[in-house]
C-alpha cells in the first residue's frame, strides 16, 4: 500500500498553493505538523506566503508541544525564529480574544489528535471555528489519519449537563472521525450561523487503518506521547485522569499504565483482575503487574503498583469498553482512595513540575 499523503501535503503540491491564499495567512498546528519531506510545516508556510504569513496558533501543549500536561502557557509571545506573533489558544478563558483573529484571511488548521472525545484540540478547534463565524476568514483543515482507526465507536453519548473542555459536544467516547470530519460536523449540525471551511482531504488513506499502517512517521503530538502504541489503550486509560490513580505519567509508557501507591499489583492481578478478563487475556490483550517509581507529576518520587497493558489484537481490541470493569474493580479495592477531592489540576504550576 502506498504511504498515506496528509492533507497537508495535499494542499502544499497543489500548482496553485501559492496564489490560492493571496491574503494574510495564519496556521493554528502543533510539532506533529510535518511534510512528507521530515520538513517542519511552519517553516514552509514561511517560505511560501512570506509577509503574509501573519499568525501561528498554538493548543494545550504549546505551538512546539514543549509544554508539560495541563500546564498555563503565555497566552501570546512573538517567535524568535520565524518572527511571528504566537497565541496560545488553551487557557483559563479557553480561546482567544476576538482581535487576535483581526487581519487574517486564511486560517490553516492542522491538528494530530487522538480519536476520543476526551481530546482538548477537538473543543479549541470548535471554539476557534465559532469565533470565525459569519466572518470573512476561510478556514482551511488539513485532514490527517488519526492514531486509531476511524471505524470503531465506543462509549456512551456525553450528558450535556457534564459538558467542559474535555467534552462539550455529543459525541461517543472513541468517535471514529477525523479532524477534518469533526471540522465539518461543527459547520453544518452545530454552528449557530455561516462557517466558511474547505477540508483538504488525504490521498490512499482507508478508514480501518490504524497509525502504524499509513506508513507515516510518528511526531508526538503530546508532550509524553512517545508512542503511537500508546493511543491504542488511550480511550481506556485516560478515564483515570478522573481518579487518584495515575495513567501512567511519570514512566515512559504513559497512558499504557495505571497506577496508585496503595495498589499491591501481583495478588491484585491474581484474584480479581484475570478473572475478570479471562476471555479477553493474550487473544486480544493482556495486563502485566509490576511495581515502578515515578518520576514527575502524581505520585512523584513513589513507589506505585501498576499494571501495562499490552495489546496483542488491536483490530478487535475495545479498550473503552475493557476500562469499565477495570474501573469496578479498582473502585472496590482502593475505595477512598479512588476517588475523592483534589486540588485543582488544570492550571496547577505545582502538579505539573
Amino acid at each position: 500500500m502506498k504511504e498515506v499523503e496528509k492533507g497537508l501535503d495535499v494542499v502544499l503540491s497543489s500548482p496553485d498553493m501559492d496564489t490560492r491564499s493571496k491574503k494574510n495567512v495564519a496556521f493554528f498546528c502543533q510539532k506533529a505538523l510535518m511534510v512528507s519531506d521530515y520538513s517542519n510545516a511552519t517553516e514552509i508556510f514561511r517560505k511560501l506566503f512570506g509577509f503574509r504569513f501573519i499568525k501561528i496558533f498554538g493548543s494545550q501543549y504549546g505551538f512546539t508541544t514543549d509544554v508539560q500536561h495541563n500546564m498555563i502557557v503565555s497566552n501570546y509571545i512573538v517567535n524568535s525564529h520565524f518572527n511571528i506573533s504566537v497565541y496560545f489558544l488553551y487557557s483559563e478563558a479557553y480561546i482567544t480574544a476576538d482581535d487576535t483573529l483581526e487581519g487574517i484571511d486564511h486560517l490553516f488548521i492542522g491538528l494530530q489528535e487522538v480519536g476520543c472525545r476526551m481530546d482538548t484540540y477537538n473543543y479549541t478547534l470548535s471554539l476557534l471555528l465559532y469565533k470565525c463565524i459569519d466572518k470573512n476568514t476561510e478556514i482551511i483543515a488539513l485532514d490527517r489519519p488519526k492514531p486509531l482507526n476511524e471505524i470503531d465507536i465506543e462509549g456512551n453519548i456525553l450528558n450535556l449537563e457534564f459538558k467542559s473542555h474535555i467534552g462539550r459536544y455529543l459525541l461517543p467516547a472513541r468517535h471514529a472521525l477525523t479532524i477534518g470530519e469533526i471540522a465539518l460536523l461543527h459547520q453544518k449540525k452545530w454552528a449557530q450561523g455561516k462557517i466558511n471551511l474547505t477540508v483538504i482531504k488525504m490521498q490512499n488513506w482507508e478508514r480501518n487503518l490504524f497509525f502504524e499502517d499509513t506508513g507515516l512517521p510518528w511526531i508526538l503530538p503530546l508532550s509524553n506521547l512517545a508512542r503511537a502504541k500508546s493511543t491504542c489503550t488511550f480511550p481506556s486509560t485516560v478515564l483515570f485522569e478522573g481518579t487518584k490513580l495515575s495513567d501512567g505519567r511519570g514512566t515512559t509508557k504513559v497512558l499504557e499504565i495505571i497506577e496508585h501507591p496503595k495498589n499491591e499489583p501481583y495478588s491484585f492481578y491474581k484474584n480479581r483482575l484475570k478473572s475478570v478478563f479471562k476471555n479477553e487475556i493474550l487473544s486480544v490483550f493482556t495486563w502485566r503487574p509490576i511495581i515502578f517509581l515515578l518520576t514527575f507529576q502524581k505520585y512523584f518520587g513513589k513507589v506505585c503498583g501498576e499494571f501495562e497493558i499490552f495489546v496483542t489484537d488491536k483490530t478487535n481490541f475495545k479498550p473503552w469498553r475493557e476500562a469499565q470493569p477495570l474501573i469496578g474493580e479498582l473502585y472496590s479495592y482502593l475505595v477512598n482512595n479512588f476517588v475523592g477531592k483534589h486540588s485543582t489540576y488544570k492550571y496547577n504550576y505545582a502538579q505539573n513540575q
